[in-house]
C-alpha cells in the first residue's frame, strides 16, 4: 500500500517545478490571445490542391508583422477549399497590406491558384467580452463546486475538502493554461472548453475519493484520518488510473489525428485537454489525499 501522505513532499516538488517551468514559459512565450479574444482580421483565399498550413502562417507573419493562425476548411458538397487566415490585433487590414500579403502567397505557392474570397473585421470588445464571460463561467464553477462539496461530504469536514478540491482544480486549470504558454498555443474558446472539461472530470475523480473515505469512516474507526485517506487513496487507485488511462486513450488518438493532418484547431484542443486529463488524475490521488490530512493535523493542533 502506498502511503501518499508520507511521500507529499515529493508530489508537491514536482507541482511546484511544473508551476516555475509554466510561469518561465509566460515570461519566454507571453500570452498569446487568439483573434476571437483579441479582435483582428479573418481573410479567406480560396486555392486547389494541398497546402502547408504552418507555411502560410510564416508568410502571412512575416508579411504582415502580426501573429497568423490558419487553417484550411472544405465545402463537403463542391468539395472546393479555402484557406482562413487569422489575423490578430486591434485593426483590420489595409489595401497596402492585404496586396503585400497577396503577393507573398502567391509567389510561396504559385501552384495554389490563391484568390481571395472573403475578409472580415473582428473588434476587440467582442473578444473582450467573450473572454469575461468565459473567465466568469469557469469561476462560478469553482464555486458551486466547493458549495457542493461542503455540505455533501460534512462528516469528513466539507469544508476543508471542498478548500482542498478548490486547491487542486486551481491546479489544474494552470497546468492547461501553462500548456497553452509553452506550446504557444494561441488562448482561444478551446481554452475555455478544456478548462471546464478538466474541473469537471477532476472533481468527479476526486469527489469519488471523498466518498470512499466517508465510507471507510465506520469501518476504520481505530485508524488515524491519515491512515483513513490512505487507504481510501489506494482502494481507489486502480479506478481512477483505469479511468483516466481510457479517457486519455480517446484524447490521444484525436490529437494524432490532428498532428497526422495538420487540423490546428482540433490540435489547440486535444493537445491541452491530454495534458490536463493527466493532470487531474494526479492532483486527485497525490495533491488532494495529502493536503487534507494536512489540514486535518493542523485543526487538531489548533484544537
Amino acid at each position: 500500500m502506498i502511503n501518499f501522505y508520507n511521500k507529499r513532499k515529493i508530489f508537491f516538488t514536482i507541482s511546484a517545478v511544473i508551476m516555475l517551468l509554466g510561469i518561465a514559459s509566460v515570461f519566454i512565450n507571453g500570452v498569446n490571445l487568439s483573434i476571437q479574444f483579441k479582435g483582428g482580421a479573418i481573410i479567406k483565399y480560396s486555392l486547389e490542391g494541398d497546402i502547408n498550413t504552418e507555411e502560410v502562417q510564416d508568410v502571412a507573419s512575416t508579411t504582415l508583422g502580426r501573429n497568423t493562425e490558419a487553417q484550411i476548411t472544405e465545402d463537403m458538397a463542391t468539395k472546393s477549399k479555402k484557406v482562413v487566415l487569422n489575423l490578430s490585433g486591434n485593426e483590420g487590414l489595409e489595401a497596402s497590406e492585404q496586396e503585400k500579403l497577396d503577393a507573398a502567397l502567391k509567389e510561396k505557392f504559385p501552384n495554389s491558384n490563391l484568390a481571395l474570397s472573403e475578409s472580415n473585421v473582428v473588434e476587440p470588445f467582442i473578444g473582450k467580452k467573450a473572454l469575461t464571460n468565459g473567465l466568469i463561467a469557469i469561476v462560478l464553477s469553482a464555486i458551486f463546486i466547493i458549495l457542493y462539496v461542503r455540505f455533501r461530504f460534512k462528516k469528513i469536514s466539507g469544508l476543508s475538502a471542498g478548500v482542498v478540491g478548490l486547491i487542486a482544480l486551481v491546479h489544474d486549470c494552470l497546468v492547461v493554461f501553462f500548456t497553452f504558454t509553452m506550446f504557444n498555443i494561441p488562448i482561444n474558446d478551446s481554452f475555455i472548453a478544456v478548462t471546464l472539461t478538466i474541473i469537471g472530470y477532476s472533481i468527479n475523480d476526486t469527489i469519488v475519493i471523498y466518498d470512499r473515505i466517508r465510507e471507510n469512516k465506520p469501518r476504520y474507526e481505530r485508524k488515524s484520518f491519515e491512515e483513513l485517506v490512505n487507504v481510501s487513496i489506494n482502494q481507489s487507485l486502480t479506478r481512477s488510473i483505469n479511468t483516466s488511462i481510457a479517457t486519455a486513450a480517446s484524447v490521444l488518438i484525436v490529437c494524432i489525428f490532428a498532428f497526422v493532418y495538420n487540423i490546428d484547431s482540433i490540435k489547440s484542443f486535444a493537445l491541452p485537454m491530454l495534458i490536463g486529463i493527466i493532470s487531474g488524475c494526479y492532483s486527485t490521488v497525490c495533491l488532494a489525499g495529502p493536503m487534507l490530512v494536512m489540514w486535518h493535523k493542523k485543526t487538531e493542533k489548533t484544537a
